[in-house]
């Protein structure tokens, strides 16, 4: 049985694609934080600094999420 991630609004938070204010919502799965914007679907991901370390050489990151 899947666990729903509880979804949590971060205030003041601007989508960078669609600009839209309010709308960025954070979920953590599998010690994967994930932001995702409720108005346009943009996605941002930031694993956790263990999860992060078990990435092996050869794979390729796209990008990074980090808050600031």
């Amino acid at each position: 049985m899947k666990t729903i991630a509880k979804k949590r609004f971060i205030a003041g938070a601007v989508c960078p694609k669609c600009k839209a204010r309010d709308t960025m919502a954070l979920t953590k799965e599998n010690n994967v934080e994930t932001v995702t914007c409720v108005a346009c679907g943009e996605k941002m991901v930031q694993p956790e600094a263990q999860v992060e370390k078990k990435t092996r050489a050869q794979e390729q990151v796209i990008g990074v999420f980090t808050p600031e």
